[in-house]
């Protein structure tokens, strides 16, 4: 395995999967962002001109994961914020994040994303000490 890569798209059969790495924590949350923000605008370069801060709770690791990713599907489907990149602090099971992106109304053709899924879904530290993160999101 390539650990040097961010994150990679994965085999599903109706929804979209997705693993991103890190050598810490935080790194792979920011580098799940990438993979959503990839998938949501199929690749088309995204300008940073808005940034939000979130906070973000769970009850443990995986609930964390699953709140995060909510939290940015629903920017993008209630406040049309499309997310570009983001720097993101986990403490325990509390995330506070910096996301930078840009108004969807200003980028046609954007994917949609109904909700993250817990299927299939972990947040672990593998032998070689990175941390990935697998996850599904419903389409």
């Amino acid at each position: 395995m390539n650990y040097e890569l961010k994150y990679e798209f994965l085999e599903h059969t109706s929804e979209i999967k997705f693993k991103a790495y890190g050598r810490i924590l935080n790194e792979v949350f920011e580098n799940a962002i990438l993979a959503i923000s990839d998938f949501i605008t199929k690749g088309h370069k995204i300008k940073a001109r808005i940034v939000k801060e979130i906070v973000v709770t769970g009850q443990d690791i995986e609930s964390l994961l699953y709140n995060f990713l909510d939290e940015i599907v629903y920017l993008l489907d209630a406040e049309k914020f499309v997310v570009k990149k983001g720097e993101v602090f986990v403490r325990g099971n509390n995330i506070k994040a910096t996301l930078y992106g840009d108004d969807a109304f200003l980028y046609s053709g954007l994917e949609n994303v109904k909700a993250p899924t817990y299927s299939e879904m972990f947040v672990k530290k593998t032998d070689e000490g990175v941390w990935e993160i697998q996850a599904v999101l419903d389409v």
